[in-house]
């Protein structure tokens, strides 16, 4: 199966997406509860344009992972663009608009240039990182960078 996901990803960056559409579909049907692959085809629906595909794929894979980020980010995002366009399906929770808060948010700090005793051309923030760079603390890798990982090394 793993290799089926791998395959699959493959294709999705090469842009063929019957391809991989044909390799999620036939890891989601040998591995009902394969989030992942469901997630792909979310993912493959997006690329075509179907949101309503996309949102209702990634509500099957939060339903199988509620911790999986991608199916997190593509069910809110997908329900803000349908509810946006008032396309959002029968019985499915509408996303919550944001309250207006009670307070303003504090005031982002004054650039480091800004600040006395700070040299005068602090330079970018925060470099760009490596590709093949771990991922920040806190932050896990994804599954399909795990197991390209795991593929590099054999």
């Amino acid at each position: 199966m793993i290799e089926l996901l791998i395959e699959a990803e493959r294709a999705m960056t090469h842009g063929r997406l019957d391809e991989a559409d044909r390799l999620y579909r036939q890891v989601a049907e040998g591995d009902p509860r394969n989030a992942i692959a469901v997630v792909g085809l979310a993912r493959v629906a997006l690329d075509r344009g179907d949101d309503l595909g996309a949102y209702l794929h990634a509500r099957r894979a939060l339903a199988l992972d509620p911790d999986n980020p991608t199916a997190q980010h593509l069910v809110m995002r997908m329900s803000e663009v349908l509810a946006g366009r008032g396309e959002m399906p029968a019985g499915a929770p509408v996303p919550a608009t944001p309250s207006t808060p009670t307070e303003a948010p504090p005031a982002p700090p004054p650039p480091a240039a800004d600040r006395p005793g700070a040299p005068a051309s602090a330079g970018p923030a925060d470099p760009a990182p490596r590709p093949d760079a771990p991922p920040p603390p806190g932050r896990k890798k994804g599954l399909v960078g795990r197991l390209l990982d795991r593929r590099r090394r054999t």
